[in-house]
Parts: C-alpha cells; structure tokens; sequence
C-alpha cells in the first residue's frame, strides 16, 4: 500500500510560481501512471495533468503552457510546477498513483493566488 503527501502550496501573488511535491511512500513497482488533480470546495475534482511511465506528460488546457510534471525517481517525488498563476488556479492540489484503475490520493495542499 502506498501513501501520498503533498507540499508546497501556499499564497502566492498573481504572476507568480510554485512547485508543489508529491511524496510517495511504499512500492510503486507495477504503476501506471501519476497525476496531479485540483478541487475547490463544494466542486468535483478537475484534471490537471499526467505523468506516465516513460515520463511523457499529459495537461488539462487550463494550465498548458504553464504548468509541467516531473518525477524524480530515486527520491519517489512528483513535482507540479505552475507558472504565471492567476486566481482561477486557486484550489486545493491533490495527487494520485494508478496501479491500472486502482488509485490512491495523497491529503491535498492549498493553493492561493491573490494580490
């Protein structure tokens, strides 16, 4: 079983950038694929990226552009790094790992953009 903590977030002004990290704990040997989504309250779950095995990377079209995913593989980290935040990127952060359609969730970490 694995467990996913996400770090990083915070305030940050309009313009801006940050990098939120995901630490993944316990074997990942089999995985399909690592994503990043994001959640405001009281809303569903929105898409923002993809990383898959080969490290190819997939985004949603609200962050394309701005946003890339890395991975570093021998400290079993996900990085989502945001570039020229706006207010619409203020959400709660959450990733996830897929052993084919079995996910797990890390808690979320709060985003903020504002001036």
């Amino acid at each position: 079983q694995v467990q996913l903590v996400e770090s990083g977030g915070g305030l940050v002004q309009p313009g801006g950038s940050l990098r939120l990290s995901c630490t993944i704990s316990g074997s990942i040997h089999g995985f399909t694929s690592m994503a990043w989504y994001r959640q405001a309250p009281g809303k569903q779950r929105d898409y923002v990226g993809v990383i898959d095995t080969i490290g190819g990377t997939h985004f949603a079209d609200a962050v394309q552009g701005r946003f890339t995913i890395s991975r570093d593989t021998v400290k079993n980290t996900m990085y989502l790094q945001m570039n020229n935040l706006n207010p619409a990127d203020t959400w709660i952060y959450y990733c996830t790992i897929a052993f084919n359609s079995v996910l797990s969730w890390g808690q979320g970490t709060q985003v903020t953009v504002s001036s």
